[in-house]
């Protein structure tokens, strides 16, 4: 039997449901990507070293992309054997998830495996069962 997956996903978790032979597990991935968080110096126009100019928002960018990258894979080492994918959720976060995916880095034959990438609000656990659910017509 297929082995059809759900993941609902935003920059604070993802929720994967896979069903498989008529049951279906349930995982929470927290992301540990820091949001909205103050970071010594922010808020400054930047500050001068010699006469270099020097901003920290280069630096806390590649921080939290970084902080993604490392989310993304970890949500995607839960699905590495998967037979069908679904991604749906409120933020840009699915978007890089699909791009991830599509590269066939990650995933084997993962293009293939990516049925839908919708865009989703935020839900109960078990409004995502429904909707995965019901996009597989389980």
């Amino acid at each position: 039997m297929k082995k059809q997956t759900g993941i609902w996903i935003d920059s604070a978790k993802a929720f994967i449901v896979t069903f498989a032979d008529g049951t279906h597990d349930f995982t929470e991935v927290e992301s540990g990507i820091e949001n909205r968080i103050h970071h010594q110096g922010e808020g400054e126009k930047g500050s001068f070293f010699g006469s270099q100019h020097i901003n920290n928002e280069k630096t806390l960018d590649a921080k939290k992309m970084a902080q993604v990258d490392l989310f993304l894979q970890k949500v995607l080492d839960y699905v590495k054997d998967v037979d069908e994918l679904f991604v749906f959720g409120p933020a840009e976060v699915k978007n890089l998830l699909q791009q991830k995916i599509e590269s066939g880095k990650t995933i084997d034959r993962g293009a293939d495996k990516l049925k839908s990438v919708l865009v989703a609000d935020a839900m109960t656990k078990n409004q995502i069962v429904a909707m995965v659910k019901d996009f597989y017509k389980l």
